[in-house]
């Protein structure tokens, strides 16, 4: 109880520091600001291995609006170590794959560290499991944490499949020439919708089985009604009628891998979508307070997922 007290007014100290002229601040500063507060936040997260984040499809996480929401800052101010994945929003598996290598050599590089804690959303969490499978990098990763990753593939995107390729194709045009234009080396949104499939995903678990040394463990999202997300609302629909129960884009089922800790439940009525997961409207669940039930705020989970990496040894 006094742990979780001592999380929750460190959250409450974080705060204020994002959401005032502090917020300005480079994390350094903040880390420094929050120790005036309250003595120790800025060792709260200080895990034994730096942590890289591994985004999703659609985004980057290097540009203005980063994929990741207020998740890197926070993170920071709490004490991690925490470097971005940096690969394209629409690259294939194995090309991203390359790039994450290149991140965590990096990681490596700076932090002097041995090894890695991933935390992939998304695609991401497939792009990581490839990395440490087929690039050689087992020994570099100390776990691999995924987010709502279609680790079996989504029968809607099998559904999707079935389009014509010629339309297919008219589809992915104008998606890999924004993307390029926003940094992408290799956009290639055709070929990685195919990627998605449940057959592809089959064969891929076949190819890349985990490594004896990583310790894996995965979370869904889920969202309640069309009112969870609406942007996404859409998609949620379709996604349920061939998936079932799903977080609007990606499904329970296809979320699970290595160690399946369960859904990320909030503690309200809404859910947890994809774009929570990931922060991606840098906004409170609800306005609850925290409970057994949930969080109130995606900020927490994290929290409480990389403390328990720390107290892992990782």
């Amino acid at each position: 109880m006094q742990k979780r007290l001592f999380k929750i007014t460190c959250a409450a100290v974080s705060a204020v520091l994002l959401f005032t002229a502090m917020g300005g601040m480079p994390a350094s500063a903040r880390a420094d600001t929050a120790q005036a507060f309250l003595p120790g936040c800025e060792k709260l997260l200080s895990t034994k291995y730096p942590i890289v984040l591994a985004h999703g499809a659609g985004f980057r996480d290097d540009g203005l609006l980063s994929y990741w929401g207020r998740i890197p800052v926070f993170l920071r101010l709490h004490g991690a170590r925490v470097f971005m994945g940096r690969q394209d929003a629409f690259g294939s598996i194995e090309s991203n794959a390359e790039i994450l290598k290149r991140s965590v050599n990096r990681a490596l590089a700076v932090t002097g560290a041995e090894r890695v804690n991933i935390i992939a959303h998304s695609k991401g969490g497939i792009e990581a499991r490839y990395m440490i499978s087929s690039l050689g990098m087992e020994d570099k990763v100390a776990s691999l944490t995924t987010l709502s990753t279609p680790h079996h593939g989504s029968k809607t995107v099998d559904i999707y499949m079935h389009f014509p390729a010629w339309l297919r194709r008219v589809i992915a045009m104008p998606v890999n020439l924004s993307f390029r234009l926003q940094g992408d080396r290799n956009p290639d949104f055709f070929n990685g919708s195919e990627s998605l499939t449940t057959a592809y995903m089959a064969e891929f678990n076949q190819s890349n089985p985990d490594a004896p040394g990583v310790y894996y463990q995965s979370w869904a999202g889920r969202m309640s009604t069309v009112w969870s997300d609406p942007i996404i609302a859409p998609v949620f629909v379709v996604v349920s009628w061939f998936d079932g129960p799903n977080d609007g884009l990606v499904s329970v089922e296809s979320s699970q891998w290595g160690n399946y800790r369960g859904v990320v439940r909030s503690n309200g009525r809404r859910g947890v979508s994809h774009a929570d997961l990931g922060d991606y409207r840098r906004m409170r669940l609800n306005l609850l307070e925290n409970s057994s039930d949930g969080y109130s705020s995606i900020l927490d989970f994290y929290v409480d997922m990389i403390v328990e990496l720390r107290e892992m040894g990782f």
